[in-house]
């Protein structure tokens, strides 16, 4: 009577330690929230609580194939050998279909296996189990032995469907986890970008939101793109992976990520496959999500942001986000346009005032101050005469210069076309308040007349840079702007007296100033240390400045 007594409590005993098993795997999956981990976790607490030698997790796309295969037990090497990943065919996809448990002593032998790939590692019994996110099916739970085991009993399968119960909470908290911290890093996006866009002026309101979304967004390439001639798109900004090759290119809009987001006015994506170019301008990228800027009705260009390929994609709370936060930016920019109206009102207003000073009262005093050393002259008869007449000709002079001046303070608007040096001496005001000391610039040269307009988008995107450095990190009490043209090339120099560069600091902003540079067939040199500050001079050829539109 002792041998049934003893087996009971070796049965007993192997359902409480399986019980035990159960406990420890739900407990494993549900305490963690990032939806990548849990998912791994549930593949591995599968495997242990039944002793499977491979295990692997299937997620379901819309449209019923696999959207994403998480696998255990195969290593790197393997995994390569294998090749490309299931889609959900065979006797996968016979479990995604039925949406019941199936169990196999032996894979091989289903009429559904559609058999292995070479370099494919045995696997005997198979055991495929749904997990149910509510009443949907998230996905399929697969578990296989190796050579040592030869089947998964009905134990076996009711552990692993109540495992998949639990998986099931588990993924769907991550879910909502993982959509509240996708809103949340859109939202903090979204609030930088237009914090930044209130410093800016309407003119470089995109260069602001590519940099921003950059930092802030975990992607590869951001690259904004604008309708240029007849449908077609030019790239003006580039941030990331290949940004000096792609800058400046000019690509058909037809068929286009870009162009789809531009029509439809909403966001729009692609998963990315190694031999489809998701958008014409970078061939090979991964996931990619197209958001269409406009200024009212007026479309402005796109922000396509991509990740590289084989990354998470972008979700649909993420496409929902990105449409959020374009409609946000358009009325950004809307206000940066307003902003810059009315600044470019009062500087014309302001200009106007200095003209009448300048005619009603300095030119007055010179010419009075003139005629009374013409006077001084016919009244001696001596050497003095000489000196005076030549002070006569330099007070003329002088008002002639003033006249230049009024006329140029009259006529910088003319067109509709910003001059250069008024383009650089907004930049400088614009970062004014927010140093100790307003920065000196200084010009040399007719920059206005020989610099071309995009040659002259570089040297504000420059200078506005190296300032913007100089206020985040250098704490200077002395900045000086010197921007020239001679012999043949464009030249700015910007020094201040700060702390420095510290070593081993991030130089994303400065490695694009050297980017811009050698675009342009120029060069781009830092000299930085404690004592003296930092000094950047960056120049190239005056007859490049076309170059990028011509592409």
């Amino acid at each position: 009577m002792s041998v049934p007594s003893n087996h009971a409590a070796a049965v007993a005993a192997l359902a409480q330690q399986r019980l035990r098993d159960l406990l420890d795997a739900n407990s494993a999956i549900v305490e963690r929230l990032d939806l990548e981990i849990v998912l791994r976790r549930i593949v591995e607490a599968a495997m242990r609580l039944v002793g499977a030698r491979y295990g692997a997790l299937g997620v379901i796309a819309p449209d019923g194939s696999l959207e994403r295969f998480i696998h255990v037990g195969l290593d790197a090497a393997a995994a390569d050998r294998i090749g490309p990943l299931p889609t959900g065919k065979g006797l996968l996809g016979a479990v995604i279909d039925d949406r019941a448990p199936v169990r196999l002593a032996e894979l091989a032998d289903d009429s559904r296996s559609v058999g292995f790939p070479p370099g494919h590692p045995h696997m005997g019994a198979f055991l495929g189990v749904p997990v149910l996110v509510g009443d949907e099916v998230y996905g399929n739970l697969y578990l296989t032995s190796g050579e040592a085991r030869t089947s998964f009993n009905a134990e076996d399968e009711e552990l692993v469907v109540a495992l998949a119960a639990t998986a099931g909470i588990a993924i769907e908290n991550a879910r909502l986890y993982d959509i509240a911290k996708t809103r949340e890093i859109w939202s903090v996006t979204t609030a930088d970008v237009m914090a930044a866009m209130l410093e800016v002026t309407g003119e470089d309101v995109l260069e602001v939101i590519a940099e921003r979304v950059g930092t802030l967004i975990n992607v590869d390439l951001v690259v904004i793109a604008v309708p240029h001639g007849h449908d077609q798109l030019r790239v003006t900004t580039v941030r990331g992976r290949s940004a000096a090759s792609l800058l400046g290119r000019v690509f058909p809009a037809a068929g286009t990520l870009a162009a789809r987001a531009l029509a439809t006015q909403r966001a729009a994506s692609v998963v990315g496959e190694a031999s489809q170019a998701p958008v014409d301008w970078q061939p090979g990228s991964g996931p990619t999500v197209a958001i269409p800027l406009f200024s009212g009705t007026e479309p402005l260009g796109v922000l396509t942001i991509s990740r590289v390929l084989g990354a998470k994609i972008f979700s649909d709370t993420d496409l929902e986000m990105a449409f959020a936060f374009a409609a946000q930016a358009s009325v950004a920019i809307e206000i940066a346009r307003a902003r810059e109206d009315r600044r470019r009102l009062d500087t014309s207003q302001d200009r106007a005032r200095i003209a009448r000073d300048l005619h009603d009262h300095v030119i007055q005093r010179l010419f009075g101050a003139g005629l009374s050393l013409q006077v001084v002259a016919s009244a001696v008869t001596a050497d003095p005469s000489a000196a005076i007449e030549a002070q006569v000709d330099a007070i003329d002079a002088a008002i002639k210069d003033i006249r230049t001046i009024i006329f140029a303070l009259g006529s910088t608007q003319r067109g509709g076309v910003k001059r250069t040096r008024d383009r650089l001496l907004d930049v400088v005001s614009e970062v004014a308040g927010t140093m100790s000391s307003t920065p000196r610039i200084t010009f040399t040269g007719p920059l206005d007349s020989l610099v071309h307009t995009s040659l002259a988008d570089e040297l504000v995107a420059v200078v506005r840079e190296c300032l913007a450095n100089t206020v985040r990190h250098a704490d200077a009490t002395s900045v000086e702007v010197d921007v020239g043209i001679a012999d043949g090339s464009v030249s700015v120099v910007v020094g201040d007296n700060g702390r420095g560069i510290p070593k081993g600091a991030q130089l994303s902003g400065l490695a694009n100033l050297t980017e811009r540079a050698l675009l342009h067939g120029g060069v781009c040199t830092i000299v930085s240390d404690r004592a003296s500050g930092t000094r950047i001079e960056w120049s190239v050829p005056a007859g490049h400045g076309d170059a990028g539109a011509a592409e």
